[in-house]
């Protein structure tokens, strides 16, 4: 019987040892590995396109982006005082304050049914008051002096 234990005993060492060395094989392996620098990759060589130049904006995606910042900035006004200075910032942009905006409320096969007509004065105090802007510019007309002459909104 003690000649079976040693022997199991004997047998199990050596597959220790046999995994241990193993183990420490791959470790070595691995920290060769990892410690040789990998192989240069190949640098394709590219050719510089010319810079081809910025979109530039008409007049009318100006203005357009200019006044919805300042009809957010009239519904979002901390207090009066500063609505109405930003509502005189943006009448500057118009012909005058009885230009018309017309707001779309549906449209069906190109035909539009619009809002009762407004003024963009009346529109700018009405965002002082609602402190809502649910509308944004659909198209927008300028006059030969580069101002606002007429404005289409639709809701957002």
């Amino acid at each position: 019987m003690k000649q079976k234990f040693f022997s199991i005993s004997v047998n199990r060492s050596l597959m220790i040892a046999l995994v241990a060395m193993l183990a420490m094989g791959a470790c070595k392996s691995k920290k060769k590995a990892v410690q040789q620098p990998a192989p240069p990759v190949p640098v394709e060589q590219v050719q510089e396109a010319t810079p081809t130049p910025a979109p530039v904006s008409s007049g009318e995606e100006v203005a357009a982006e200019k006044l919805e910042n300042y009809f957010n900035s009239v519904a979002a006004a901390g207090n009066v005082t500063i609505a109405n200075q930003t509502i005189q910032e943006a009448l500057r942009m118009f012909s005058n304050q009885e230009t018309p905006v017309l707001i779309v409320i549906h449209e069906e096969n190109g035909i539009k049914d619009y809002d009762e007509p407004t003024t963009i004065a009346k529109y700018l105090e009405y965002l002082k008051d609602t402190k809502k802007n649910l509308n944004y510019i659909s198209d927008i007309r300028m006059d030969a002096n580069g101002k606002v002459s007429e404005l289409e909104l639709r809701r957002k």
